[in-house]
């Protein structure tokens, strides 16, 4: 089901989750990318993407965090926009 693109944004999310926590950040950021594409607005799932990519590709996870940054904040969804400005500025340290 999963793997034939039947599954919601949230799930995709929660399984990334999941597989960051367990330290499997290849398979984070596959699910991770299908939620997000899914739905572009999603803010958990753009905070936990730029915590996968910190994990491989500081590069890649600067960009995620300003991409996610400038989407979540037309949604409004201000605490998430702190929160990943926040990882933002640590990793351009």
């Amino acid at each position: 089901m999963c793997y034939s693109g039947q599954t919601s944004p949230l799930l995709r999310q929660t399984l990334g989750t999941i597989c960051l926590k367990e330290g499997l950040p290849e398979a984070t950021i596959e699910y991770l990318q299908h939620a997000i594409s899914q739905n572009p607005k999603h803010s958990a799932s753009w905070k936990s993407y730029g915590k996968a990519l910190l994990l491989k590709r500081n590069q890649d996870a600067i960009k995620a965090y300003e991409t996610g940054i400038s989407v979540v904040r037309e949604k409004s969804n201000i605490q998430a926009v702190k929160e990943m400005i926040i990882f933002l500025k640590r990793l351009k340290k």
